[in-house]
């Protein structure tokens, strides 16, 4: 299955898409990128005269790199479009802030794929190569 294809069978759409590209996938974990743009609307009110990205879009972005797009990956062919996606579980460490217009590279390993559940280890670093934020994520694509 092509990166693009993957993407594209995401679904979402701006302005909760947070995928700009894939890097790399294997059956094994992704690799992926995403540029918080300083337009998007949390950042008028997260903070007043210091806009940081709250820690709930963080999650979300290691979740639809790490976890849905592996899942779409990992489903190949058997799945068409996708009719429900559910988060089973987090557990998120935040270790520095990410601002507007930041590009951050999110890398995910998966620990198991059975009875429909991905379980994986993320995590996102920032374009110094630091580890922004990293922990678990389990979710269900059916």
């Amino acid at each position: 299955m092509e990166k693009k294809d993957i993407i594209s069978k995401l679904p979402y759409s701006k302005p909760f898409l947070f995928v700009d590209e894939i890097v790399r996938i294997d059956e094994d974990g992704v690799e992926g990128e995403y540029t918080f743009d300083e337009n998007l609307d949390f950042y008028k009110g997260h903070f007043k005269e210091n806009p940081v990205t709250p820690g709930v879009i963080l999650t979300e972005v290691m979740a639809q790199i790490g976890v849905v797009c592996l899942g779409i990956f990992l489903l190949n062919e058997k799945i068409s479009s996708i009719s429900v996606i559910a988060l089973t579980s987090v557990s998120i460490d935040f270790l520095k802030p990410v601002f507007p217009n930041e590009k951050v590279t999110v890398i995910s390993q998966k620990i198991y794929f059975r009875f429909g559940k991905l379980k994986c280890k993320v995590n996102m670093q920032n374009v110094k190569g630091e580890i922004v934020c990293s922990g678990i994520i389990a979710g269900m694509i059916v």
